[in-house]
């Protein structure tokens, strides 16, 4: 049930704002929520410790969904967020900003964060570290060359300590990814370059702990997993439409995206 308080937080930051990705924020929220609950080893008290987890959004447009997470982990405070989100100085601005506590690297120059995280995962092994290094993309971001450099060297460095969450929604701000630039099989595409691949139904928590379990006891190679995911998820309203990407609802939408999301609270509880 939590996901979907997360939701209407998040659609409430991007309407006190004035803008935001909504679309992508549905289809991923699930992925960072299960990361950030369960799996990754990072809390308000342990930023610095250079034992950390380390999380990069390089999916950055997001930001809403990862600042609705994070203020529930008790990084931010939530009020605040939504009081100052796009506002003139303020900090909490539409793409991940390393100066706010529990966020490793600006983002959102779309293929830079793989990249970083090969080289935070790869110094993590050459220390001797045991920290995990994850990061999330967005599928339409797979035309960038430089996640493909990133994801062959992390398979030549047999990164055990990477995953790699693809937020597979099938849509971009310009429609189709397989219209603009196809990517599959994308499974074959990363195993051929020495990953190890799980797919999963990333509307789902419970696949998305699974994997997140599976590859932290893999050995030998990194992981990547393959969210098979809804854009807009949690509304008719949005759910599969790419005009969602960057649409900031009216009025009326808004009050119709509330009780979408209240009626799958309500449907939650009752499973």
């Amino acid at each position: 049930m939590l996901s979907w308080d997360l939701r209407q937080d998040a659609l409430d930051i991007i309407m006190a704002g004035g803008s935001g990705h909504i679309g992508g924020d549905m289809s991923v929220l699930n992925a960072l929520l299960a990361l950030y609950k369960n799996h990754l080893r990072i809390t308000p008290e342990t930023t610095h410790d250079p034992d950390r987890d380390r999380f990069v959004l390089s999916k950055g447009h997001a930001m809403e969904a990862y600042y609705a997470v994070l203020c529930h982990q008790g990084f931010l405070d939530l009020e605040d967020v939504k009081a100052r989100f796009n506002k003139c100085g303020s900090p909490y601005i539409g793409h991940p900003n390393n100066k706010l506590p529990g966020i490793e690297m600006n983002s959102g120059s779309l293929g830079h964060g793989l990249p970083v995280c090969v080289g935070m995962a790869l110094a993590g092994k050459r220390d001797g570290r045991k920290y995990r290094v994850y990061t999330i993309l967005g599928d339409g971001e797979l035309a960038e060359g430089s996640v493909w450099e990133g994801a062959m060297a992390a398979g030549h460095y047999k990164l055990d300590n990477l995953c790699a969450v693809i937020d597979r929604n099938g849509l971009q701000i310009s429609g189709s990814t397989e219209g603009v630039m196809g990517h599959e099989p994308l499974g074959a595409r990363w195993e051929s370059l020495g990953w190890h691949v799980l797919e999963v139904n990333g509307d789902s928590i419970a696949e998305l702990d699974g994997a997140f379990s599976q590859a932290k006891s893999l050995k030998g190679k990194p992981t990547a997993i393959i969210s098979r995911t809804t854009k807009g998820f949690g509304s008719p309203l949005m759910e599969g439409r790419a005009e969602w990407h960057h649409r900031l609802p009216t009025a009326e939408e808004y009050e119709a995206i509330k009780k979408d999301f209240q009626k799958g609270k309500e449907a939650a509880a009752r499973e």
